[in-house]
């Protein structure tokens, strides 16, 4: 015999917090600071020329992108072996959270599938500085 559901009932659900908007200048500061860094240490740093023969994959290209209050470093990798899915694909390695007041909280995309935050409350300086230094946030 099949058990009889529980009737319907209302629940508190906690109001969603609301993100921060970045403000335009913030965002056009980010965008510089962050081309430049990509082109002068990250790229040299991590791009290589494809190896002969190669098996496995390697990166090609280090990219940025805004999506909301976001702000994403990523790479697209090449895949050279014949059995492969696609010619490319593309992962996010470090991510910066705009929470206001020039603000930003210091992620990296973990092995889990998980986005660790491991710095809150940095500027943008410090938070390009650690990206830049390499610790989580290395291509490898």
């Amino acid at each position: 015999m099949a058990k009889k559901r529980p009737p319907r009932q209302w629940t508190w659900a906690p109001a969603k917090t609301h993100k921060t908007a970045v403000p335009d200048q913030i965002k056009d500061e980010l965008d510089q600071k962050a081309a430049e860094l990509v082109e002068k240490v990250l790229k040299p740093a991590y791009l290589k020329p494809p190896p002969e023969n190669a098996e496995w994959n390697y990166p090609i290209d280090i990219w940025t992108k805004w999506q909301g209050s976001f702000f994403y470093f990523g790479s697209t990798w090449a895949c050279p072996a014949p059995n492969r899915i696609a010619p490319t694909f593309e992962e996010r390695f470090a991510r910066m959270e705009y929470v206001g007041n020039g603000q930003f909280n210091l992620a990296y995309f973990r092995h889990t599938g998980k986005w660790f935050v491991i710095h809150t409350g940095l500027t943008l300086d410090d938070c390009l500085e650690m990206i830049g230094d390499g610790g989580p946030f290395t291509l490898v």
